[in-house]
């Protein structure tokens, strides 16, 4: 089972490298949040109050980041082979479906982490602290990328052509931007049970690290851990509901 799974993300990883054009979208995608925060660093004079906006910028740029990482491969890993007519061939092989979703949550989470690792190398060089963006990554981020493309393997699932995928993509990436930017301007609605919310919990830590706030001092690692924890349960939920879709004889056999 492992095999199958481990081919089948490896294919749709090279499937998609192959398309530069879907690359430098994602690459542009992941940049975009660093390039910003850079021209607005330069208007300000490294006051506490700027780089306090600064760093909320940061957080959202880089939550958003987790999920157009893998938003072009996903829109095109089922919703794109039902278009072709290829999903039908591929799920006729000695391969349970289940095991084909999950080669290819692999597969975008493999973009959605690199987003998250190119936009925070991005901001590593803006801002001159890279020292906890290691931490960052290692504990909250990835399973948010983990969730991010569970997220987007059950829309894509659910969705019967490129376009209409790439129609609730786009409007799954405003999820996070939504959540950071009421979390940004309204700091204390994150008090609390918040911080082990997935998205909520993950903004928290990155503007605690982003302060100088890292280990043990600024965040407990039992709450880092936690916070991993539920975001990789709801990936797992979230990838067990989109294999349930794939299920429906609706979905592999309806019209494109």
């Amino acid at each position: 089972m492992l095999e199958h799974i481990l081919v089948i993300a490896r294919k749709e990883v090279l499937d998609s490298t192959r398309d530069v054009r879907s690359l430098l979208s994602s690459l542009l995608y992941c940049l975009m949040g660093p390039g910003i925060v850079f021209m607005i660093s330069l208007t300000m004079n490294a006051k506490p109050a700027g780089r306090s906006v600064l760093i909320g910028m940061m957080s959202i740029f880089t939550l958003v980041s987790a999920f157009t990482g893998g938003m072009n491969v996903s829109m095109d890993v089922v919703a794109g082979e039902r278009e072709r007519r290829s999903l039908l061939p591929l799920l006729m092989n000695a391969v349970a479906r289940r095991d084909v979703l999950l080669g290819k949550w692999l597969a975008i989470s493999f973009f959605s982490m690199a987003g998250l690792i190119v936009t925070l190398a991005g901001f590593s060089f803006v801002l001159a602290e890279g020292t906890h963006f290691p931490l960052m990554l290692a504990s909250g981020l990835i399973p948010l990328a983990l969730l991010a493309a569970a997220l987007e393997l059950g829309i894509s699932t659910a969705c019967r052509t490129v376009k209409e995928a790439h129609t609730y993509l786009s409007m799954l990436t405003f999820v996070p931007m939504m959540v950071g930017m009421f979390l940004v301007f309204h700091p204390k609605a994150a008090a609390g049970w918040a911080h082990f919310l997935p998205i909520a919990g993950q903004q928290w830590q990155l503007e605690r690290w982003a302060n100088g706030g890292g280990m043990p001092l600024g965040i407990p690692l039992v709450q880092a851990l936690v916070l991993a924890v539920l975001t990789a349960a709801a990936a797992a939920c979230a990838v067990l509901a989109a294999a349930n879709v794939m299920e429906r004889d609706d979905v592999v056999y309806g019209n494109g």
